[in-house]
């Protein structure tokens, strides 16, 4: 056990903060299926007590994980630790993470406590969330920032009363490697054997990586990271990084190890950028879209003679199959179905029966379907099932600045249809939804992308729109028809608000 990584995965919780990344119920339960599929040990489903809607992801994922710990993030509050025992007490595996600040700055000027306050709070937490589940981890919340002999001191009396696991964050991305080892060295070896000691590090100086890893050097046996490392502000630790680079690196970790699924790590990331919008950069290690190509014509002449002389890892490790081209219109349901399981979802079957009819319509208007297409079409799927509204005719004209659009939109079993103007197409669309809708919307940002290749690529839209001054919130369209695929984008942002109001 002492040269296992445990691999704790926060991306339904602390990924989801990520601005732009706020999941429905669905698709968060299809990235719950795909992280056990991954292979993760732990994942931090959600904050139960932040919102009806998470509490609700939570206790689903909690009642179809098989193996996977399901946790939930609370605070140091009784009513926070309640809302999250009862979540999670569906999964066979189940964990409460819950965290009190214990830094100086944060003690003072957030908590507004003194340093014993803080520690009793700390154990009555620990003590209550026990009465829920016998795996409890406790964080010191900017631990990195925080007094080496107090966190000792906190960290005797939660592991007194229970604490199986110490988390030890550097919540605002501050520390160096070499200054994050000798915070974790002197932590881990005053632990010891009492509590596995856990690393939650933040990204604000691109360091968390690189932190993590030190982390693991002086002995924490616990990371916390996400997929594509999303999370707060510049994110968190990368899974893919730090799995395969303890695997590619074993001449370095030795015997360490994590037990990913490593051949999941590609379908994972392209499942979350799928369902959250956010793609990881094109030079993103391990699964950016250039992460395995060559333009240099010497490395080109130096990976086909071979290729180890500018790769250190195989595209085929972590599931990048280079040979992408997949169903055509001549193929039946259970191929289908197959394939959406080697890609990481699955669908009851109204669903599948839904994407399987979508699947098709594609295959008739596209020379060739890719696998990113399949993803994409299905991660609209599933926004599909739960949308208050629908598109269902769209036609638009433009004359040099002024188009117009007509819509026809089916909302409670019923067609509405109206027109506008605009300063462009996209723009006389969304006039026209909003007036159907009587929800008026700003645009706050446009973004389109190819989905795979060739001139006949599904365009995927991504929208983020604020509705009637409150915050903004994110849509997602597909579609061969750009304008079609904007469409589709404001309408599942309109959607995402009304869900977001109705909780």
């Amino acid at each position: 056990m002492n040269n296992k990584i445990i691999i704790f995965d926060t991306t339904l919780r602390d990924g989801e903060q990520s601005p732009g990344a706020s999941m429905n119920t669905a698709e968060k339960l299809q990235i719950a299926l795909q992280l056990e599929r991954l292979g993760v040990d732990v994942m931090e489903a959600g904050f139960a007590a932040a919102s009806p809607g998470d509490f609700e992801a939570i206790n689903l994922i909690a009642k179809q994980a098989q193996k996977i710990s399901v946790c939930s993030l609370a605070r140091a509050l009784d009513k926070d630790i309640k809302a999250a025992g009862d979540a999670i007490a569906p999964a066979p595996n189940h964990r409460i993470h819950t965290f009190i600040a214990t830094s100086p700055i944060h003690m003072e000027y957030k908590l507004k406590m003194k340093a014993d306050e803080v520690i009793k709070r700390a154990v009555d937490a620990v003590t209550y969330a026990k009465t829920f589940c016998d795996d409890v981890e406790f964080s010191c919340e900017d631990a990195c920032r925080s007094d080496i002999s107090f966190m000792k001191e906190i960290c005797d009396a939660v592991i007194t009363a229970g604490a199986k696991t110490i988390n030890l964050p550097d919540t605002v991305g501050y520390r160096l490697p070499n200054e994050i080892y000798e915070i974790f060295k002197q932590m881990c070896d005053y632990i010891g054997s009492r509590a596995i000691v856990s690393a939650h590090n933040h990204n604000d100086l691109g360091l968390a990586v690189a932190n993590t890893f030190s982390c693991i050097q002086a002995g924490a046996r616990q990371v916390e990271c996400t997929i594509n490392g999303l999370g707060e502000r510049a994110g968190n630790t990368a899974l893919e990084e730090i799995a395969m680079g303890i695997k590619t690196r074993a001449d370095f970790f030795g015997s360490l190890y994590t037990d990913i699924n490593f051949k999941e790590i590609y379908p994972s990331s392209r499942l979350v950028a799928n369902i959250t919008g956010i793609e990881p950069q094109p030079n993103k290690a391990i699964v950016g879209k250039n992460a395995f190509a060559h333009e240099s014509g010497i490395h080109q002449d130096g990976v086909l003679k071979h290729r180890e002389t500018y790769e250190i890892m195989k595209a085929e490790d972590i599931g990048l199959d280079k040979n992408s081209l997949v169903l055509g219109k001549h193929s039946g349901r259970h191929a289908f179905k197959d394939k959406l399981k080697t890609l990481g979802f699955e669908l009851d079957d109204e669903a599948l029966n839904t994407a399987f009819e979508k699947f098709k319509i594609l295959a008739d208007k596209k020379k060739e379907v890719f696998d990113d297409d399949i993803r994409a079409l299905v991660s609209e799927q599933i926004i599909t099932i739960v949308g208050a509204y629908e598109i269902t005719d769209l036609l638009q004209s433009s004359c040099g600045n002024l188009a117009s659009a007509s819509i026809s939109i089916k909302h409670d079993d019923k067609i509405y249809s109206d027109s506008a103007l605009g300063n462009g197409a996209a723009d006389a669309i969304f006039k026209v939804i909003d007036r159907i809708s009587g929800i008026s919307g700003l645009l706050k940002d446009y973004k389109v992308t190819a989905v795979s290749q060739g001139k006949d690529a599904l365009a995927k839209v991504d929208v983020k729109v604020e509705f009637q001054g409150n915050g903004a919130v994110m849509g997602h369209g597909l579609d061969i028809d750009t304008m079609k695929a904007s469409a589709k984008a404001y309408v599942g942002a309109l959607n995402s608000y009304l869900k977001i109001k109705n909780i």
